[in-house]
């Protein structure tokens, strides 16, 4: 018989280990950005969808927003706040509605999910860009990035997810625990 105390560490452990895992990819990937004519794509967003899509909201919102923060800390401290409202939020929504409804229909529970999601993260960042650099002309000009940043990592993150078969991977390996 297995004693109920160490199962809880152990499952305790798992998900600190796992949230942590995504959150350093978060970092890591947002370190770097595709050169695109007039700006950079960058690909922290399948992170934060895909990380979205497989934790609970709690555990999305520190490996998502805290990470988001903590690599533009790093990398580019301007918009870290921006970042950590802004991408924990968009993953707190996208967990919610994963794991909260549709449940016959997880697979269009996540699609909505990241959509809403993608629009949370472009609203956010050029609301963020109006405040941090005090001008509307430059967050609208950097507007088709964003959209584009979002509708990569949306799509990409769902692909890992579904196609892949991460999420499979996911909850026979810890979310069964």
């Amino acid at each position: 018989m297995t004693n109920p105390i160490s199962k809880t560490k152990h499952v305790t452990t798992i998900r600190i280990t796992t949230t942590a895992i995504f959150m350093a990819l978060n970092i890591v990937l947002s370190s770097f950005g595709i050169p695109v004519p007039g700006g950079h794509l960058y690909l922290c967003d399948i992170v934060i969808c895909l990380a979205a899509i497989l934790l609970n909201p709690l555990d999305a919102f520190v490996a998502c927003g805290i990470g988001s923060f903590l690599g533009d800390l790093f990398f580019y401290p301007l918009p870290m706040f921006v970042s950590l409202v802004t991408h924990g939020v968009q993953a707190v929504v996208i967990s919610v509605i994963s794991h909260y409804t549709l449940k016959k229909h997880p697979k269009i529970a996540s699609g909505i999910a990241v959509a809403i999601g993608a629009v949370i993260m472009v609203t956010g960042y050029t609301l963020g860009k109006i405040y941090v650099y005090s001008t509307l002309e430059y967050a609208m000009l950097k507007l088709p990035y964003e959209i584009a940043q979002a509708a990569l990592g949306a799509v990409a993150g769902m692909l890992l997810c579904w196609k892949c078969g991460i999420r499979v991977l996911y909850h026979k390996t810890i979310g069964n625990l």
